[in-house]
């Protein structure tokens, strides 16, 4: 990180929000392309790993539950689809709507990637010490909760 001059970092660079905008931006390369690397995608996994959490689910259930934007779901349930990871069905209970499941081959798939994403998360934390790991992701999980509860 560059600072002002002389040791001290400048106003901006104190501020948390900019503290975390900057460590979003790592954390988010350094999963895209470990993902890609891995042959999969952000979006992909958070849906399989929704889907593995929680069950069958329609697409929009999804999209609410990790946070993907209806349309970019769909775009990604379709690559899934093709991948045979998912499969779509209509619900009996409302015909006009798909409920996704998750196929074998999607959970052998996010068995594959989750050490993926273990490394991942490993390398972003790699300054920080088991506990201060957990500090971070407790103080995160109240900021993120916090906010959402809000909107």
């Amino acid at each position: 990180m560059a600072t002002g001059e002389g040791s001290q970092l400048t106003r901006i660079q104190r501020a948390p929000t900019w503290l975390a905008g900057q460590a979003s931006n790592y954390g988010h390369r350094l999963v895209t392309e470990r993902l890609a690397a891995a042959g999969t995608r952000g979006y992909h996994y958070r849906l399989l790993a929704a889907l593995a959490e929680f069950g069958p689910a329609s697409q929009a259930a999804l999209g609410r539950r990790t946070g993907i934007d209806r349309s970019d779901v769909v775009a990604a349930l379709n690559e899934l689809t093709a991948a045979k990871l998912v499969e779509r069905a209509p619900d009996p209970a409302d015909r006009r709507r798909n409920i996704i499941t998750l196929t074998e081959e999607g959970r052998n798939h996010l068995k594959r990637i989750d050490p993926v994403l273990d490394e991942i998360q490993d390398e972003f934390l790699a300054p920080l010490s088991g506990s201060e790991r957990e500090q971070l992701t407790e103080l995160l999980t109240k900021i993120v909760n916090y906010h959402a509860e809000r909107r």
